[in-house]
C-alpha cells in the first residue's frame, strides 16, 4: 500500500494473465490473435470457459460475468487481469463485484471504454490502482507503441512520464493530482451512483468514440451541472475518434471549462484511436501542458 492506495505487483515473463469479459461478446479471431501475442511474449494465459458465453448483446448473464471477474481476483496464481473487450455491460455488474475480495487480492487490471465503469468502481471502493489500456481482442492488431507502452507501465518498478507528441495545450499551466477518468459517456452514466469516484483534487482524463459534438456537449454539461468537475487539478483529452472535428471539440471543451483555473491538454494518445497508451488510474500525476507531459513520481506497480 502506498499513501493509502493499493498497488498491484509487477508482471514478469512467465506470470499468468487471466482474461475477463465483463461487457459485450468479442470477435473470436481477433481474440485468438491477442492471446497468441501474449503467449509469444512469454506469458501464460488463463481463459475461463465462461467468457465465451453469450446473452444477447452481453457476454453472458450479469451473474456469470461478475462471477468470472470475482474468481479471477481470487486466484493467487493470476498476476494480472486483461479484459477481452468493452462494448456494454460493465455498469450492470458493479453491484455484483466483491470489493472486499478485490482489496484483499490487488492485481493488475486492464481495460478501457465501457470498462471505465469497473476502473472507477475499483478506485472508489478499493482505492486500488488500475490501468486504462488496450484489451485482448485488440492486441493482435495494436501498434507497437501501444503494446510497448502497456508492458512498460505494468512491468516497470520505476517512475515514468508520458510525452504527448501531438498534444495541444488548451489552457496553460501545471497541475498535480491522482489521475482518474476514462470514457466520457460511461463516466456520465456513473454520475449520481455510488461508483463515481471523488475527483476533487484529481487530474481527469476523458476520451470518446462515435459521439456527435452536440452529444459531447450534452454529457460534459450534464456532469458540470452535477458538480463532477469541481475542484479538478487538471484535464486531459484523449482520442475523440469518429466524433467530428477535433478542432470543434477542443473549442467546446475550452468554452465549457472557461471558468476553471486548471491546465488542459488535448490530443493525448489514449482511447479509441490508432494508438492507445496505457495510463494508471489512482496514481498521483503531474500535468504540464507546456511540456506536453504527464509524469508520475512513483511506479504504478510494486
Amino acid at each position: 500500500m502506498k499513501n493509502n492506495i493499493l498497488v498491484p505487483e509487477k508482471l514478469e515473463r512467465g506470470d499468468t494473465i487471466g482474461i475477463a469479459a465483463p461487457a459485450s461478446p468479442f470477435n473470436l479471431r481477433n481474440f485468438n490473435r491477442g492471446i497468441y501475442m501474449l503467449k509469444s511474449m512469454g506469458f501464460n494465459v488463463y481463459i475461463p470457459e465462461g467468457i465465451f458465453n453469450r446473452n444477447g448483446y452481453l457476454a453472458g448473464t450479469d451473474d456469470q460475468r461478475a462471477s468470472i471477474l470475482n474468481n479471477l481476483f481470487s486466484k493467487k496464481d493470476i498476476k494480472a487481469i486483461l479484459c477481452a473487450r468493452g462494448g456494454f455491460g460493465s455498469l450492470k455488474i458493479l453491484s455484483l463485484l466483491d470489493y472486499e475480495n478485490i482489496s484483499d487480492n490487488p492485481k493488475i487490471f486492464v481495460g478501457y471504454s465501457d470498462i471505465t465503469a469497473i476502473l472507477s468502481a475499483i478506485f472508489k471502493k478499493c482505492r486500488m490502482i488500475s490501468f486504462h489500456g488496450p484489451m485482448a481482442a485488440e492486441l493482435g492488431s495494436a501498434s507497437q507503441r501501444t503494446i510497448d507502452a502497456m508492458f512498460s507501465v505494468i512491468a516497470s518498478r520505476f517512475d515514468f512520464e508520458i510525452y504527448s507528441k501531438k498534444g495541444t495545450g488548451l489552457k496553460p499551466g501545471i497541475g498535480s493530482g491522482v489521475l482518474l477518468g476514462g470514457n466520457l459517456s460511461t463516466l456520465c452514466h456513473l454520475t449520481g451512483t455510488p461508483y463515481f469516484p471523488h475527483v476533487k483534487g484529481s487530474i481527469l482524463f476523458i476520451e470518446e468514440r462515435g459521439e456527435a459534438v452536440y452529444r459531447i456537449d450534452r454529457m460534459i454539461t450534464h456532469m458540470k451541472i452535477a458538480g463532477c468537475f469541481n475542484g479538478l487539478s487538471g484535464l486531459v483529452l484523449g482520442s475523440f475518434t469518429n466524433c467530428g472535428s477535433v478542432k470543434e471539440i477542443n473549442k467546446l471543451v475550452s468554452r465549457l471549462f472557461e471558468e476553471f483555473d486548471i491546465p488542459i491538454l488535448a490530443g493525448f494518445a489514449a482511447g479509441h484511436g490508432k494508438e492507445n497508451i496505457t495510463i494508471p488510474f489512482g496514481l498521483k500525476a503531474t500535468l504540464d501542458t507546456g511540456g506536453k507531459l504527464l509524469s508520475f513520481k512513483w511506479p504504478a506497480i510494486d
